[in-house]
């Protein structure tokens, strides 16, 4: 992955255009297409970590930029509730900490430019095996989301998700996979609230070099795909 093709990348996704995001049309949607934009905004919204399954350490850290970008499945029940895009790009800041027995925490926040969109998410993963010289790594993650800011759609995320990795020089590549369970509570016309699951499905690679670190990842949770990648440092 080379660096000028991921700084690119996040770079446009802060450019990008942003999207409506007072949702004032949402009841214009019959129920079949709001659970349409469910399982789109639910698999965009969704935790996604960008992170190896190795465990930071108790001084261990990793804090990044990064932007992911998903495919809309369903773009024309967005384009009815106002959202004319085919893609959501969401940029995000990304901490991460390491704690004692193999155990790690970690947040994200999405404030997409020009749009009342926020996600705040958080995570906890837990090292079966930390990993070494001859063994991979092996770790459970449990992490949620909640979309704020926007007053007429109320979107919460909870997802488990099994991740494997093994690091070889500077490269770590890690892939892994995992349930989202989802909630998306409109508060518009006569939509009820719709409770989408996908099953996740995701793989990476984590670049260190030095103190600096590169990562980059491909995600399919339900029917949307999503790729991130993320600028930052990491110990």
């Amino acid at each position: 992955m080379k660096l000028r093709s991921v700084c690119a990348f996040v770079l446009a996704t802060l450019a990008a255009p942003a999207m409506a995001s007072d949702f004032d049309d949402l009841r214009l949607l019959s129920q079949s297409e709001f659970a349409n934009l469910s399982k789109d905004f639910i698999s965009a919204g969704s935790y996604k970590a960008v992170t190896p399954a190795e465990p930071l350490g108790v001084v261990g850290f990793d804090i990044g930029i990064e932007a992911t970008a998903t495919k809309l499945e369903n773009s024309s029940a967005w384009a009815k509730a106002g959202f004319d895009d085919s893609t959501m790009y969401l940029p995000k800041v990304h901490v991460h900490k390491g704690l004692p027995f193999n155990v790690d925490i970690g947040a994200s926040l999405v404030m997409v430019p020009g749009s009342d969109i926020k996600l705040i998410g958080a995570e906890v993963k837990y090292a079966i095996l930390p990993g070494g010289v001859a063994q991979p790594a092996l770790s459970v993650r449990a992490a949620a989301t909640r979309l704020f800011g926007v007053d007429q759609l109320d979107l919460e995320t909870r997802s488990l998700e099994l991740t494997v990795s093994k690091g070889f020089l500077n490269f770590t590549p890690y892939a892994g996979v995992g349930k989202v369970w989802g909630t998306v509570t409109p508060h518009a016309g006569s939509l009820r609230k719709e409770s989408p699951t996908g099953n996740k499905v995701f793989a990476g690679v984590n670049v260190s070099l030095g103190i600096a670190n590169l990562a980059g990842e491909v995600d399919t949770t339900g029917g949307n795909k999503s790729v991130s990648v993320k600028l930052g440092f990491r110990l």
